[in-house]
């Protein structure tokens, strides 16, 4: 607390006004509660209160039943505490500061569902193993007019030059970025038009999802000052690019500080070690995948030759493959999980890949042989494929028993209570489809 406490008085100096308590919910969203700086010491230190199954809404805030924390709690408030690693002050927002919190109950036991808690689990167990994780998120997302939800332009025009700086807002984003700890390394127009690709550099620990975090929301509040919508969905439209968010991971020994997946003896340059983790997350590929692709919509992406993956795979350099391996010196070495989409949240895709790669490496497994070179590995028919129904991939899930030591009781009962929902809402839903497929006809 005392962190947040010299934060605060500084923000007090420098004329910031306000400060945001922001909670990550399960999908990535940020919610959040903003306080006059003369109370946000008080808040701090005894927590905010917020409704308590604020983590576990669906994607339309709906109150889901049997999701833990709404009507088995009475409905009643959880605590958020400020993480003081987080703090940092909005160039977007007027005199606003912001931090990124946990959430306890009244009782101080953790809100084990939140994607935060999540993540924590997989980075405890990465510690106790002598690791900490480096995680880079690599988001495409649409830049949409304001009423009409339509593209600013059209026709596909990945790294043209006119069309990266097509709108002011884009500079915009790359300015203010590093403002608030995003390191933007890299922007460009993608392959569709409206559609844009910002890099930054990944983080260490918390860092990597929290990152992740800050640079989605603060790219929808920029757009919206600027009369935009930005929109991280998969797939708005079907004839267009579906938007994707390439997770680069990779270990690093906590001893010495050193790549724990890079080998430059290997013909791949990666180690032992490296090919155990990705056996890990290829084994389990098919249990993850509800939080690596969480909406019908995600899997809509999921088409060969459209570098989105439909097979468990690897490959160096392969970009039809599940798990790309990179190419570069051992130091830099890790690997690119191609499966997650823009709207995945980055706390629970870090979680997942993580602890399926620590458990490969637990159990000494080894990598299947990689896509050969000239032949995509989405070619090859004899791999698994990846689902492409929501419903199977969620029954993979719950049928999987190591998914509860992956994610925890709670968030396993939680989330799938909240996406099977979603689901049975989706499946109610009449279509324009169906009405003008059959509607004048009969």
């Amino acid at each position: 607390m005392s962190d947040v406490t010299e934060i605060l008085e500084g923000w007090g100096k420098r004329g910031i006004a306000f400060v945001r308590f922001e909670l990550p919910d399960m999908h990535g969203i940020s919610r959040s509660k903003t306080i006059p700086i003369a109370h946000a010491v008080e808040y701090a230190q005894r927590g905010l209160n917020m409704y308590g199954g604020t983590s576990v809404l669906d994607t339309r805030s709906d109150v889901v039943p049997g999701t833990l924390y709404h009507e088995e709690r009475g409905y009643g408030d959880q605590l958020l505490f400020p993480d003081p690693d987080t703090a940092r002050v909005l160039p977007w927002a007027d005199r606003t500061g912001a931090f990124i919190c946990d959430a306890r109950w009244y009782d101080g036991q953790p809100l084990a569902a939140t994607p935060r808690y999540v993540f924590r689990r997989a980075l405890e167990k990465a510690r106790s193993m002598g690791f900490e994780p480096v995680m880079g998120s690599e988001f495409e997302f649409y830049l949409l007019t304001a009423g009409t939800h339509e593209p600013l332009f059209s026709g596909y025009h990945i790294f043209n030059t006119i069309r990266n700086d097509y709108v002011p807002t884009i500079r915009r984003i790359v300015e203010e970025m590093p403002q608030v700890g995003v390191d933007v390394i890299t922007a460009n127009c993608e392959y569709a038009g409206s559609q844009w690709e910002i890099n930054f550099a990944p983080g260490r620990a918390m860092a990597g999802p929290d990152l992740a975090f800050t640079f989605k929301n603060g790219v929808k509040e920029i757009a919206k000052q600027d009369g935009y919508v930005a929109t991280f969905m998969t797939k708005p439209w079907a004839g267009h690019s579906g938007s994707g968010c390439h997770t680069h991971l990779s270990l690093v020994r906590t001893d010495s500080g050193e790549n724990a997946f890079g080998d430059p003896n290997d013909p791949n340059g990666i180690s032992e070690l490296c090919r155990s983790f990705i056996g890990g997350i290829l084994r389990y590929a098919v249990a993850i995948d509800p939080v690596i692709a969480p909406t019908v919509n995600c899997l809509r992406r999921r088409r060969r030759h459209t570098f989105s993956p439909t097979n468990i795979s690897w490959g160096v350099e392969d970009r039809s493959a599940l798990i790309r391996v990179k190419s570069g010196s051992p130091a830099s070495k890790h690997i690119e999980y191609r499966a997650a989409s823009a709207l995945s949240n980055p706390y629970l895709v870090g979680a997942a890949l993580i602890q399926a790669g620590l458990h490969g490496i637990e159990e000494g497994l080894s990598a299947p042989p990689p896509s050969r070179p000239g032949i995509p590995a989405e070619e090859d028919e004899a791999l698994e494929k990846l689902p492409t129904d929501l419903e199977d991939s969620l029954d993979a899930f719950e049928g999987e028993p190591l998914m509860k030591e992956f994610f925890g009781e709670e968030f396993v009962t939680a989330y799938t209570r909240m996406r099977r929902y979603e689901l049975s809402r989706f499946k109610d839903w009449v279509t324009d489809w169906e009405r003008n497929e059959y509607l004048e006809l009969f």
